[in-house]
């Protein structure tokens, strides 16, 4: 994962801005919480002010341009967190749970290290995507399907989760591949597709993007998803799943 974000992340911050609407829906999932240690924390975006919380982040791109005001950071890996036992109340990972190479050796480190639970944003495999996977880029949802965690990787983890969908605005911020589901024409913006990782692995991505601008010119697009624009929020398969490790 440091390797990739070392490598597309340098304008991150720039694309990817918490977006108030998401920060609501996992505030909620955390609930009141002593202390966190964020994994996979890029930014810190959806880091929740408290007083004990750190940052776990291997790219070290993504470090230098946390603010000053964010939560300290240290470069490692979720598969070898370096802290004691049970030195956090709550884990939480935005996003990043299908970077890790060993997703069961952190969910280990998770259980060794949190006492209550662990909190994980992430995307359902189960789900079919959307229109810009399902017409322009089904590459996208064949590596995703790959990478992301089904829920009962999770269950056999930490035995029974609560999942929660993950609904999208309109308007988000957070510039993630299904931010843009009513505004087409951002993914034909270089910088917005650089801030999205599943785009950096694509074979041949400049297909479909002619494909899509092609049909946005044409109105073709617009023909077929027009009852997107009535619509303020949409489930595209992103989950809060929560997990008691206690």
């Amino acid at each position: 994962m440091n390797q990739l974000y070392d490598t597309i992340g340098g304008n991150y911050d720039g694309t990817r801005r918490p977006d108030p609407f998401w920060a609501k829906q996992i505030r909620h999932r955390l609930g009141s919480v002593g202390s966190i240690v964020n994994i996979g924390a890029g930014t810190g975006s959806y880091e929740p002010k408290v007083k004990k919380i750190i940052a776990v982040e291997p790219s070290l791109t993504m470090i230098k341009q946390r603010s000053l005001n964010a939560a300290p950071a240290v470069q490692a890996i979720a598969e070898a967190l370096p802290f004691r036992d049970e030195s956090f109340s709550v884990a939480i990972s935005v996003l990043s749970s299908h970077h890790w190479r060993s997703r069961s050796t952190a969910f280990q480190e998770i259980g060794r290290v949190a006492t209550q639970k662990a909190v994980f944003v992430t995307w359902d495999p189960g789900h079919d995507g959307f229109w810009l996977t399902q017409d322009y880029f089904p590459e996208i949802v064949e590596i995703d399907r790959r990478i992301f965690p089904p829920v009962s990787e999770f269950e056999h983890a930490f035995g029974r989760v609560g999942v929660f969908p993950l609904l999208i605005p309109h308007d988000c911020i957070d510039g993630f591949l299904g931010a843009y589901w009513r505004r087409p024409y951002a993914y034909l913006n270089k910088e917005v597709r650089e801030g999205m990782s599943t785009f950096a692995k694509l074979s041949k991505p400049a297909d479909g993007l002619a494909r899509l601008h092609a049909d946005l010119e044409s109105g073709e697009w617009l023909r077929k998803h027009c009852n997107l624009l009535q619509e303020t929020v949409l489930d595209l398969g992103y989950r809060i799943v929560v997990a008691n490790v206690a």
